[in-house]
């Protein structure tokens, strides 16, 4: 027990001297240390001090860099507001100008709208006095030509001689036999009416659709002169007065639906009791206010004759037959079933098929009415011996294009 006592002294003893020997030797090393340190530290100071100088630079520049970014942000909105506000400007000057030029438009529509509005009063109201002097003239003329023509015609014997054309013979062979039977009798009435006029001057002025129309049926022939047809006469007025003041445009077929004015109801109203039905007035200067005339004119004849009427149109081209059609669908309230060759309206370019319609219709006891276009230059001496033909009188004044209002 002793003996490792001692061992352990020894052992202590040791240890101390070795460490105070490394202790001895580290400071005796670490004097060159610190030689060294003071050499190596003024160039350390110079790199702490450039490093410093290089921190200040890039401190410097970054801040120079954040105002450079700034600045160009500042400018990049203000370049962008600039853009706007042009873009915002251009785009209300352009909506300016389309303004400026729908307002100059609707000022060229609405006074455009003001001078069609005056050319309907004018037309409506027939006050129009360029248009009275220029067809003045022409209205005298042809009145007084047709009146020659007409009294002519009084004079005539309707005879038929010689052989009739190829064209027309298949369409007139049905006609023939009726014709033979009754000739014989209608040309010993025409030479007692020639015997009687040559006795009485004065006689020469009797109705003419007994003589122009060559057949025997009276029923079918109408004279609308108040003396003699006083009932006819007032429904006439009556029916005139009630498109005039109190227009029915939803009325049945045939009446007429559109408004009528007062110079028109004139012109249908003298050619029913200063022309006896028969016989031309001037024209208004527009084919579709003809028509609404000619529907006013079918509407009464067909109020005072009902299915025995049947309407002929002759006017010169298919357009202006359209312009009829549509016209008479419109004024009457007719529909297209009611044109065809049995039905109630009959379109023609040809005067001569025509007169053979009419004259079947008359052998059949119906009521022809021949209604002629302006557009016809030449009147057809056979339209004047059928009983109610109406004729419209174009002057020489050039046609626009004409609408209904």
């Amino acid at each position: 027990m002793e003996q490792t006592s001692e061992d352990n002294h020894d052992l202590n003893e040791q240890l101390t001297k070795e460490a105070e020997l490394f202790v001895d030797t580290w400071f005796d090393e670490s004097k060159p240390l610190q030689e060294d340190d003071a050499e190596l530290h003024p160039s350390v100071r110079d790199e702490v001090q450039q490093l410093k100088e290089l921190k200040s630079q890039l401190q410097q520049e970054i801040t120079e860099l954040k105002a450079h970014k700034e600045q160009l942000l500042l400018n990049q909105v203000r370049e962008a507001q600039e853009n706007l506000g042009r873009m915002i400007e251009e785009g209300t000057k352009e909506l300016r100008e389309r303004k400026t030029a729908l307002r100059i438009e609707i000022e060229k529509l609405e006074r455009r709208q003001e001078r069609l509005n005056q050319e309907m009063r004018s037309n409506f109201a027939g006050s129009s006095k360029e248009l009275a002097i220029r067809v003045q003239g022409f209205k005298e003329y042809l009145v007084g030509s047709l009146q020659d023509l007409a009294s002519a015609a009084d004079k005539l014997e309707l005879v038929r001689t010689g052989e009739p054309a190829p064209r027309s013979r298949e369409r007139i062979r049905d006609l023939e036999e009726p014709r033979r039977e009754s000739r014989e009798g209608r040309e010993g009435r025409d030479r007692d009416r020639t015997r009687n006029r040559d006795r009485n001057p004065r006689s020469n002025e009797p109705a003419r659709t007994g003589t122009r129309t060559g057949q025997g049926n009276r029923s079918a022939q109408a004279q609308f002169s108040e003396p003699t047809f006083a009932d006819q006469s007032r429904r006439i007025r009556q029916l005139l007065d009630k498109y005039c003041n109190s227009p029915d445009y939803y009325g049945s077929p045939w009446q007429l639906r559109r408004t009528f004015d007062q110079s028109q109801a004139k012109k249908v109203q003298d050619w029913f009791f200063s022309q006896g039905g028969r016989g031309a007035i001037d024209s208004t200067g527009s084919r579709l206010q003809n028509i609404l005339i000619a529907s006013a004119t079918i509407s009464i004849l067909h109020d005072l004759y009902r299915d025995r009427t049947q309407v002929l149109v002759l006017t010169d081209t298919p357009e202006n037959l359209g312009e009829w059609r549509k016209g008479l669908e419109d004024c009457l309230g007719i529909s297209r079933p009611d044109f065809g060759t049995n039905r109630g309206v009959v379109l023609f370019d040809s005067p001569d098929i025509l007169v053979q319609r009419a004259e079947r219709l008359l052998a059949d006891k119906l009521l022809p009415v021949i209604i002629i276009d302006e557009t016809e230059e030449q009147l057809n001496l056979s339209v004047l011996k059928f009983p109610i033909w109406l004729a419209f009188a174009s002057s020489n004044k050039s046609r626009s294009a004409n609408y209904l209002y």
